[in-house]
């Protein structure tokens, strides 16, 4: 598998790249809207061609360059289902699974930050078939979780946001790398680590939030939250298909 992290140290995000070197075939996850030249470049350098292009939710803080990207590499472009936009998509379902030649990608919705949040499991099979790494979007950070607020109704959202970390993500293997959308710096969590991956194992022994009954964790979440996003309704509509 070929797998590279960009990441984006002054607005604390992540991109990524990866995919199958033998038969050619990549997906681009969360692209940012001012680097998809170089998301192409690097699949061109490695020999494979761009087929999926994925936002793991709807971004508030940031340009997607998920539509822009799609359409450079002859992609289709990729949300959860109930993703609510004006422009056309494939759309994605919990348990799905995306064929990257020997990379398999299995979609998981994962409610809480937004409604149409998934993270993505990936497996190689060169390499075996269990599980090698978590995409984890917006739902798990490093020391944090994602922010319930934003769409509204954040003590609900906190309450998804629990049974998606707790039914979901927490019941994967323990050894599982993950690599989030965010790390410190960004505004759509509290308390984000500096560094920008870890493993499932390291959270559940570490991260605060995961040790936290359901109560506790809507309590805590809904508290102490950061100011929103600057720009952030412009972004999401332009990010919605509404602007531009």
């Amino acid at each position: 598998m070929i797998f590279k992290p960009f990441y984006y140290f002054d607005t604390g995000c992540a991109a990524y790249v990866f995919g199958c070197s033998t038969l050619g075939k990549c997906a681009v996850v969360d692209p940012q809207a001012r680097d998809i030249e170089s998301y192409a470049a690097f699949a061109e350098t490695k020999g494979m061609r761009i087929t999926h292009v994925i936002d793991t939710h709807l971004h508030a803080d940031h340009l997607s360059g998920g539509r822009s990207m799609a359409a450079l590499a002859g992609a289709v472009y990729c949300l959860h289902r109930s993703a609510e936009v004006w422009f056309a998509f494939a759309p994605l379902d919990d348990g799905q699974t995306i064929e990257l030649g020997n990379t398999i990608v299995q979609v998981i919705h994962t409610p809480g930050h937004t409604s149409e949040s998934i993270c993505l499991l990936v497996s190689d099979l060169r390499r075996g078939p269990e599980p090698w790494f978590l995409l984890s979007g917006d739902t798990l950070f490093v020391g944090a979780v994602g922010r319930p607020d934003l769409p509204g109704h954040t003590r609900d959202n906190a309450a998804q946001l629990y049974a998606s970390l707790q039914e979901k993500l927490l019941t994967l293997p323990a050894t599982l790398e993950v690599y989030p959308a965010h790390f410190a710096g960004s505004a759509c969590g509290a308390g984000m680590s500096g560094k920008p991956a870890t493993t499932l194992a390291f959270e559940q022994r570490w991260n605060p939030t995961l040790a936290l009954n359901r109560d506790d964790f809507i309590a805590t979440v809904s508290e102490g939250i950061p100011a929103k996003p600057a720009a952030m309704e412009a972004i999401l509509r332009a990010n919605q298909g509404l602007a531009g």
